[in-house]
């Protein structure tokens, strides 16, 4: 089996990074206005939350905790190490490197920025109550896990899984009332930018350090 980063068609760096910059921005932008209204849900969220409670059912409920619980830190963690352990038997040095970046990354920046805004969670959750309520950690690892396994396998059933993943833990944040829906539109800008920020780093190394390989090389008698 090839290695993800040995594979020809990697070709839209700059592309990733700009799409990256304009993530990190729309987060910016959100956290300067979930500060101002920190205890002051938008117009959108308590529409959003309305139409959660009030939808609420059993089997509903069952569904939405599947992803609560498997997000939660320590199955997050869990989940994070068995992947990057499976790389490294595999011998993929690389492709463990960046998934580890990647979430290391998302939690340095999610945690201490969600403590910074200290925004008010729904009065009404079913899970976390403290006051971290933006941006969204567990959809912010899902989110980064999902972008970089699916920017270092590229095929596209890694960017479904990884649509269907976020989207299914948002939805469940959300129908937990244990967020807002900026909190997770904000999860998923972080996650996302994390995830194309560390491919792209340890790539454009990874790339560097291949070039002066094979220019050694050449250049051996």
């Amino acid at each position: 089996m090839q290695p993800p980063h040995e594979r020809p068609d990697l070709s839209r760096l700059y592309p990733l990074i700009i799409g990256a910059a304009a993530a990190i921005v729309a987060i910016i932008v959100l956290w300067v206005v979930t500060s101002v209204r920190r205890d002051q849900p938008f117009p959108v969220d308590v529409w959003w939350h309305d139409l959660m409670v009030e939808n609420r059912t059993d089997a509903g409920l069952v569904l939405a905790w599947i992803p609560g619980h498997l997000g939660g830190p320590v199955l997050a963690a869990t989940t994070g190490a068995v992947i990057v352990g499976t790389l490294l038997i595999l011998r993929w040095w690389w492709a463990a490197i960046t998934v580890t970046a990647a979430l290391v990354l998302c939690i340095a920046i999610a945690a201490p920025l969600a403590r910074i805004v200290a925004r008010i969670r729904p009065e009404d959750s079913l899970a976390e109550v403290v006051h971290t309520s933006y941006p969204s950690g567990h959809v912010a690892f899902a989110a980064a896990m999902m972008t970089v396994l699916a920017l270092l396998f590229r095929h596209w059933i890694w960017w479904v899984i990884g649509a269907v993943w976020v989207i299914w833990m948002a939805w469940s944040r959300t129908y937990l009332a244990a967020h807002w829906l900026t909190d997770v539109i904000g999860g998923i800008f972080l996650g996302v930018a994390v995830g194309i920020l560390a491919w792209a780093s340890v790539e454009t190394i990874r790339r560097r350090r291949v070039r002066s390989a094979d220019e050694s090389r050449t250049l051996a008698p």
